[in-house]
């Protein structure tokens, strides 16, 4: 007959290594579907800069959307965050981003945390990253959740049309929402041979990825994709 001291020391190991071995598994199978979302979503279409890549290897992407979607968040298609928004596809966020030309020390601006899962993409290409977010409720949440895993962004709850003039200028700035127009403050806040990537058309139907360089003062743009983002609000509202 088994000791009763055996027992309850066999016991409260069995209590303390289930639940370690359990967040184990788990954390093999999210990093199993991170390493394939990188390979077939982002390598397979040509994106292939090492540092990009290490980037999406490296960020939790399922932390950064609601519980009930985690095991989905690696998938090919934008899930539901709240307050109406989306976290977007894992290739468009790369796109973005690979589009934007991050060095390390660029001091980049995003307007639209969402979920924050683009501000962290941007704090492991540089540790200069500024984040606005209209939505009070997804502001706060952003902030809290990119501070939790230690991403230097700073975030601000605001219009992102007017974007951070007392941060300004910034070597690169990307859009997260959908704009009819480029809104001047932020090519504004753009250095010279700065970047702006922003998805410009109807806010209703679909937009163009739009790539905005700043050479000698002006904008020479680039068209991308094709995209659908939700609409950007605010001032940008009174200026159609």
């Amino acid at each position: 007959m088994m000791d009763n001291r055996l027992f309850w020391t066999l016991a409260f190991l069995f209590v303390l290594v289930f639940p370690l071995a359990s967040q184990s598994k788990e954390q093999s199978y999210y990093e199993n579907k991170r390493e394939r979302m990188v390979r077939h979503q982002i390598q397979a279409r040509g994106l292939r800069d090492e540092r990009l890549l290490q980037a999406f290897g490296a960020v939790p992407r399922h932390l950064f959307v609601p519980p009930e979607y985690r095991k989905e968040a690696y998938e090919d298609y934008p899930l539901p965050i709240g307050e109406g928004q989306t976290i977007s596809q894992p290739y468009i966020v790369a796109l973005m981003t690979a589009a934007a030309e991050i060095k390390p020390g660029d001091k980049v601006l995003e307007i639209g945390t969402g979920s924050g899962y683009q501000a962290a993409i941007l704090c492991q290409l540089t540790n200069q990253v500024y984040s606005i977010e209209i939505r009070e409720t997804l502001a706060s949440r952003s902030a809290a959740l990119l501070k939790e895993f230690n991403y230097p962004a700073k975030v601000r709850w605001a219009d992102g049309y007017f974007g951070w003039p007392e941060e300004a200028p910034f070597d690169a700035i990307l859009v997260t929402c959908a704009a009819n127009h480029i809104p001047p403050p932020l090519f504004q806040q753009l250095k010279e041979g700065g970047r702006l990537v922003i998805p410009v058309g109807s806010t209703v139907f679909y937009q163009t990825l739009t790539l905005v360089k700043k050479v000698d003062g002006k904008p020479v743009i680039k068209q991308l994709l094709d995209v659908r983002f939700v609409p950007m609000i605010g001032e940008i509202e009174k200026k159609k």
